[in-house]
């Protein structure tokens, strides 16, 4: 299946017609601390890869827009960094982006992970949905994530109850009808379809925005940057930081159907230029290998691709 992205944005103000009555549609926000699995989520409810994961912390800078259409409803994900203190420019702006992505959603998805007890991060995202005002009343799903974990039965249900209990309670009982709460596994598979359905039943009732054959508004050569950037990542484990850019500058599609991509990586250090090169060229080669498969698989052409560092 080849990815159908947005060509044109679509009209608000004469969205597609509700196939059916009571058709259901709306913005759903992923939120959670970085490498909760926000992305590995919204992959696998869309059946393709179209936001990036990495192990490593804040792999998502921006907001990516996934669309899954059902015969009975619309769901319009938003995937967001991780919430986490910022410690520079790039964080500020990351931190805005899940605010945003917060405000605008219809339903908000709090992943979590359950390898670990609750930590600043997840308390800061629990403040961000115990606002007062109109999110007060937003439906919010605890996600538990991470279930296929070995974990001992009493430190399972103690990691249970301190997620729960970040759940707002206003008059100290139980948490406002909106919160919900599902144990999953976001990688296996368990729960992830009962997870849906929960998202499902808490939309409003709504038109179809999208063609229903759209799975996201990114243009391809926006996923081809970041599926590189991925590869970049993991390649280099801890020696690069996030401080990695990706520019696409040629993303040329060919009469053959093949796809002829330049990109450059650019890195904050000249230090930092060697490590991803490699000797000889291997690392950039091996970085370059696995994005164009990557690539490849997405768009389900054949791909030709030259990487650049800077």
């Amino acid at each position: 299946m080849s990815l159908v992205t947005m060509t044109t944005p679509p009209d608000f103000t004469n969205p597609e017609p509700s196939p059916t009555p009571g058709f259901k549609s709306g913005y759903v926000a992923i939120v959670g601390r970085p490498s909760t699995g926000k992305s590995t989520l919204l992959n696998a409810f869309l059946g393709q890869k179209i936001s990036i994961a990495t192990h490593k912390p804040q792999t998502t800078r921006r907001r990516i827009l996934g669309i899954l259409t059902q015969p009975t409803a619309q769901v319009i994900f938003v995937d967001t960094p991780g919430m986490h203190q910022p410690e520079h420019k790039l964080g500020e702006y990351m931190l805005a982006e899940i605010h945003s992505a917060i405000a605008d959603a219809d339903v908000v998805v709090f992943l979590c992970d359950v390898t670990g007890m609750p930590n600043a991060d997840d308390r800061r995202i629990a403040q961000a949905l115990s606002t007062p005002g109109p999110a007060e009343a937003r439906p919010v799903i605890l996600a538990i994530n991470k279930m296929d974990h070995v974990i001992p039965p009493l430190e399972l249900k103690a990691r249970i109850e301190a997620y729960w209990a970040l759940a707002p309670t206003p008059d100290g009982g139980e948490p406002p009808a909106p919160w919900d709460w599902i144990m999953l596994s976001a990688t296996r598979g368990d729960n992830r379809g009962k997870l849906l359905e929960k998202i499902i039943a808490a939309l409003p009732v709504g038109p179809q925005y999208y063609p229903e054959d759209q799975v996201t508004d990114r243009q391809e050569r926006d996923i081809a940057a970041e599926l590189i950037r991925e590869q970049v990542l993991l390649h280099v484990k801890q020696e690069i930081p996030h401080g990695v850019a990706i520019v696409i500058e040629q993303y040329n599609e060919r009469a053959s159907g093949s796809v002829h991509i330049g990109a450059t990586i650019y890195v904050e250090k000249d230090t930092h230029k060697g490590i991803v090169i490699g000797s000889n060229g291997a690392m950039l080669k091996q970085i370059g290998a696995d994005a164009r498969r990557e690539i490849e698989r997405l768009i389900d052409r054949k791909v030709f691709l030259e990487l650049w560092v800077k």
